[in-house]
C-alpha cells in the first residue's frame, strides 16, 4: 500500500509552515502567500557525510587538529581582500547582485583563475547552456584554462557530479533555479531554495569544498528567498552598481572570515571585470573647478581610504514646503546637517530646496562625511567655491562642534599622496600621530569656525 503524501502550506515570504491553509501568514503579515507543498520521505540528505560516504562523528574539542591550509588567492586583488585574503577551503559564498550587474561575469572570470591555480572547478549553470558559457569565456579572452561545465538544475544529478569529479571548487549559477526531486513546489520557492542551500552546505562543510553560490534579489534589493538563506552560508557579498554606469562595487555584508567593512571596485569592460587600483583618482577626475556646492572628503571603507567629491545644489523653493533629496548619502544625516546649519551657523535653509549626491555612484554611511556635506551646502548656499586643493574630514554634533573620527592617520595620508595642499580636520585629532611635511593639517572646533575660515 502506498504510503499516504503528506501536505504542508509554506509562506513564500518567510518560510512560515501551517498544517493548513491561511489566508493571512500570521508570521509576517503578507496576504495569500501560503502555498501549499508535498512531503515525501528521503533519505539522501538526512546526515552530513562525505563524498567516500564516511559520516562525520562527534570530538573532544581538545583533540580537533585544524588544518593549516592557506586561502587560495585569484588574480583580482579587489575580491582577496573582500574575501578577507583569499577563498577559504569549505567555505559558502553567496553573490546577490541585480541582473546584468555583472554576477556570472565575475564568476566565470574566478573559476578561470582558480582553474590555472591547478584546483578543480565545476561550473553549474542553471540558468544558462554550456555553448553560451564558452562564448561569454571567448569574450573575456581567456577560454584556455580547463574548469567543468555543468547545465543541470536536479540537485540530485549534480551531488553525483560532485562525488565523481571531486572538485575543489564548485559554483552554482544561480541558487532559484536548483530543485530537489522530492519537493514538489516550484523552482525558486522557500522550501526549494532552503533545501538546496543545506545540502550544498553539507558537501562543502563534509568535504572541503569551497562553494560559491549566485543568489537572485527583490525589487527592494535583498537577495530573493529566505532569510535563514544569508544566514546558512559563510560569507554573503553584495555586486552593487548603476547599470548606466561601468563601476561595480562587491560590498561584504557577513564575512566569517574577515571583515564585512572591505569593499572592492571593479570596472566593466567588452572583455570583463577589471579592477579598479586607484578609486580616489577615478572618482575626483571629473571634478570641475571654481564651482559651488562641491567639497571632497575621505571616506573609509574597511581599512581602504577613498576620496569622494560629495555635491549639493541649493535652490530657492518654489512650493510651501522645501524638498530635500540625498543620492548615495543617508537623507536623515542630510536632513540633520541641516537643521544643524541653519541653528549653529545662522544658514536659511527652511526655504531652500537642497539636492545633494555622492559623485561616482558610491554610497557613504560613516560619520567623518559630516563636515563635507555642511561644506558643500554651505558652498551652494553661498555661491562661493571651495579650493581644489582642499579637503574636509569631521563629524558634526548637534551643538555644532566638530567631532574626533577614526583613522585620522590613513585620511591624512591618502590626501597627502593624491596632491592635496590642505585638509581640515576635528581639533581633537590633531594630537598623537605626525602629520606629512607637505600638507597643511587645519585643526577645528566648530562648524561655525570652518564656515569662517574656508568662506573668508
Amino acid at each position: 500500500m502506498a504510503k499516504k503524501v503528506k501536505t504542508q502550506f509554506e509562506c513564500q515570504n518567510c518560510g512560515y509552515i501551517s498544517p493548513r491553509y491561511l489566508g493571512k501568514c500570521p508570521n509576517c503579515g503578507s496576504w495569500n502567500s501560503m502555498v501549499e507543498e508535498k512531503l515525501q520521505d528521503t533519505t539522501d540528505r538526512r546526515n552530513r557525510t562525505t563524498l567516500t560516504g564516511s559520516k562525520m562523528q562527534p570530538t573532544l574539542l581538545k583533540d580537533v587538529v585544524p588544518k593549516k591550509e592557506p586561502r587560495v588567492k585569484t588574480s583580482l586583488d579587489e575580491l582577496n581582500r573582500v574575501l578577507g585574503g583569499g577563498v577559504v577551503p569549505g567555505s559558502m559564498i553567496l553573490l546577490g547582485g541585480d541582473p546584468g550587474i555583472g554576477k556570472s561575469t565575475l564568476l566565470l572570470q574566478v573559476s578561470q583563475q582558480l582553474a590555472a591555480t591547478g584546483g578543480t572547478v565545476l561550473y553549474v549553470s542553471g540558468e544558462e547552456s554550456a555553448e553560451q558559457i564558452k562564448l561569454r569565456a571567448q569574450r573575456l579572452g581567456d577560454a584556455e584554462n580547463d574548469f567543468y561545465l555543468f547545465a543541470e538544475t536536479g540537485m540530485q544529478d549534480i551531488r553525483e557530479t560532485i562525488e565523481k569529479l571531486q572538485p575543489d571548487y564548485v559554483i552554482i549559477d544561480s541558487i532559484q533555479t536548483m530543485t530537489q526531486p522530492d519537493i514538489s513546489s516550484v523552482a525558486g520557492s522557500v522550501s526549494q531554495v532552503r533545501e538546496t542551500t543545506a545540502e550544498l552546505l553539507k558537501i562543502a562543510k563534509s568535504n572541503e569544498i569551497a562553494v560559491f553560490v549566485v543568489g537572485h534579489v527583490t525589487k527592494e534589493g535583498s537577495i530573493a528567498g529566505p532569510r535563514m538563506l544569508e544566514h546558512m552560508v559563510d560569507t554573503v557579498l553584495y555586486f552593487e552598481g548603476d547599470k548606466y554606469q561601468s563601476f561595480r562595487i562587491l560590498r561584504a555584508v557577513k564575512n566569517r572570515f574577515g571583515s564585512t567593512n572591505e569593499i572592492g571596485i571593479f570596472e566593466m569592460y567588452e572583455q570583463g571585470l577589471k579592477e579598479v587600483s586607484n578609486p580616489s583618482q577615478v572618482f575626483l577626475e571629473e571634478r570641475l573647478e571654481g564651482t559651488s556646492g562641491s567639497a571632497i572628503v575621505v571616506a573609509m571603507e574597511g581599512t581602504r581610504p577613498i576620496l569622494v567629491e560629495i555635491q549639493a545644489l541649493v535652490t530657492p523653493t518654489m512650493f510651501g514646503n522645501a524638498k530635500r533629496t540625498a543620492t548615495g548619502l543617508d537623507f536623515n544625516r542630510v536632513s540633520l546637517i541641516m537643521a544643524v546649519l541653519e541653528k549653529r551657523a545662522g544658514l536659511l535653509l527652511q526655504n531652500q530646496d537642497a539636492y545633494l549626491k555622492a559623485a561616482g555612484g558610491v554610497k557613504l554611511n560613516e560619520p567623518a562625511i559630516d563636515l563635507a556635506i555642511a561644506i558643500s551646502i554651505a558652498s551652494s548656499y553661498k555661491e562661493k567655491g571651495t579650493k581644489p586643493t582642499e579637503c574636509f574630514i569631521g563629524e558634526i554634533g548637534l551643538t555644532g562642534e566638530i567631532r574626533r573620527v577614526s583613522a585620522i592617520e590613513q585620511r591624512v595620508k591618502e590626501v597627502q599622496k593624491l596632491g592635496f595642499e590642505k585638509v581640515y580636520i576635528p581639533k581633537n585629532n590633531l594630537s598623537g600621530w605626525k602629520a606629512p611635511a607637505d600638507i597643511e593639517v587645519v585643526g577645528i572646533a566648530t562648524l561655525d569656525e570652518a564656515l569662517k575660515r574656508i568662506f573668508r
